[in-house]
């Protein structure tokens, strides 16, 4: 099967559709969402600069074309955070 492939909104890279995260702007109501939903789509990187530079130049808002509350940031710096834990190797004692 074919794979989809996606392009990044801030670093415009473009790689397989599952590595990036998604944003929607839902239709009709125009909430934006994480992950789900039928509507306006953007992909970003889950990587810090990425998200910074988004961010900084209002990355996500233009191609959404709508505003972005701040929670969805706030959610989006959370779940890199959570990555980040993730492939930390802990030490075992």
């Amino acid at each position: 099967m074919k794979q989809n492939y996606r392009r990044c909104i801030s670093c415009r890279q473009i790689a397989p559709k599952d590595s990036f995260w998604r944003l929607v702007k839902l239709h009709p109501s125009g909430q934006v969402e994480l992950d789900r939903g039928m509507g306006r789509s953007a992909y970003i990187c889950p990587q810090e600069s990425c998200l910074q530079r988004a961010r900084q130049k209002n990355k996500l808002g233009r191609s959404l074309k709508t505003i972005v509350p701040e929670q969805i940031y706030q959610r989006l710096w959370e779940r890199l955070s959570d990555s980040k834990t993730e492939t930390i190797p802990r030490d075992i004692k």
